[in-house]
C-alpha cells in the first residue's frame, strides 16, 4: 500500500475555497480504482496549512488517477490558492 501526504500552504483567504474544492472532490476520487482512503488535515501550528493524506494500492494505480482529466482540473484549481510550492510526500508501509 502506497501511502501520499501533500502539505499545502495557502493564502489565508483561500482557505475556505480549497476546503470547498476538496469536499466536492473527494467522493470521486474515493470511486478511482486503488484508493483506499481520503482525508484533510489542517496544521495545528499553520492554520493556512492543509494536508491531504490518501491510501493507494500501489503507485501505478496513484499514477493513473494523476493522469486523469478529473485530477488535472482540481489540481488547477488548486494551486491557484497556493502561497507557497506544496510540498510531497509517499511511502510504502512496512
Amino acid at each position: 500500500m502506497l501511502i501520499r501526504i501533500v502539505r499545502m500552504h495557502f493564502q489565508p483567504e483561500q482557505l475556505n475555497n480549497f476546503r470547498q474544492i476538496f469536499e466536492e472532490s473527494k467522493p470521486y476520487i474515493l470511486e478511482m480504482p486503488g484508493c483506499l482512503m481520503v482525508e484533510l488535515w489542517q496544521d495545528a501550528d499553520e492554520p493556512a496549512v492543509m494536508i491531504t493524506h490518501s491510501h493507494w494500492v500501489d503507485r501505478e494505480s496513484l499514477n493513473a488517477y494523476r493522469s486523469t482529466p478529473f485530477f488535472r482540473e482540481v489540481w488547477g484549481r488548486t494551486k491557484a490558492l497556493f502561497q507557497e510550492k506544496p510540498q510531497v510526500f509517499s511511502a510504502y508501509i512496512t
